[in-house]
């Protein structure tokens, strides 16, 4: 019998979860089927409360209802009480499981896919919204010396606030970053969808500094901009949607696929 999955977002029609978790199925032999499903903004929890009454068996959660699906679980993963928001829930029984799996894709994308090791380096987060929370304490605690810059510099320090019992965060706004340099630039932005450009300075990107975007699927301006100031490498977050779609996959279904091959597939098309 096949057992049932989606994405909630809003927009949603750009996901590639259904495609990568359709892979992750015919690699691992498992029975699933997966959707994208667009959420009203003000009717997240009742299509996440539809879902659960006809069968689904979990759901991943995209922008923007991050924060508000740590409203829904009974019982929450200590990464998502970490990160403070939910990106996968499981629905066992009668308890709905809250996870949140973006931190650790996104270390195993940057550290295993790309080689490229954060401990000790200077990592700028770019905004303070979902996203970030997501990823803030993986990479303080892969090694990196974080910084995060937002255009509402009160909610980048709220979100230093938030994670100051796990490590130190510096907190800027964009004007005070001209004459720094960072050696990890990661974009947790949405500027990515529209087409707009974070107003970063130039000579930001140390040499040997990897400029990462975890948009996908197309070519943004933060990434235009990273090779214009010639970072040493430029990534968008295609590897990180893969990684973090295999752990929920893993939560959901108690089998771990391989990230490599999906991620090959998803870059051919």
């Amino acid at each position: 019998m096949t057992d049932h999955y989606a994405v909630i977002g809003n927009p949603i029609a750009h996901s590639k979860s259904p495609q990568i978790h359709a892979m992750f199925a015919q690699q691992t032999g498992q029975d699933i089927s997966y959707e994208a499903i667009l959420a009203p903004l003000d009717g997240f929890a009742e299509v996440v409360g539809q879902l659960r009454k006809t069968g689904y068996k979990g759901c991943n959660i995209t922008v923007p209802f991050k924060f508000a699906a740590c409203h829904i679980p009974t019982q929450l993963t200590s990464r998502a009480q970490a990160a403070y928001t939910v990106n996968t829930i499981k629905f066992d029984g009668t308890s709905i499981i809250g996870d949140n799996t973006d931190g650790a894709g996104l270390i195993a994308d940057i550290e295993v896919n790309l080689r490229f090791l954060l401990k000790g380096r200077r990592v700028l987060l770019l905004g303070a919204g979902g996203a970030a929370y997501g990823i803030v304490l993986p990479l303080l605690e892969a090694g990196a010396t974080l910084s995060v810059v937002n255009r509402t510099l009160a909610k980048a320090q709220q979100l230093g606030a938030a994670f100051s019992a796990k490590g130190h965060l510096d907190i800027y706004s964009y004007p005070e970053l001209n004459g720094l340099s960072f050696d990890c630039i990661i974009n947790a932005t949405s500027s990515g969808l529209s087409g707009e450009m974070p107003p970063l300075p130039p000579r930001i990107f140390t040499p040997g500094a990897l400029a990462y975007d975890m948009t996908y699927g197309q070519e943004t301006p933060f990434m235009k901009f990273a090779r214009e100031q010639r970072a040493a490498g430029v990534a968008d977050g295609l590897g990180m949607l893969v990684e973090q779609a295999a752990e929920s996959f893993y939560l959901w279904r108690g089998v771990r696929p391989g990230t490599l091959p999906v991620i090959t597939a998803m870059r051919s098309k």
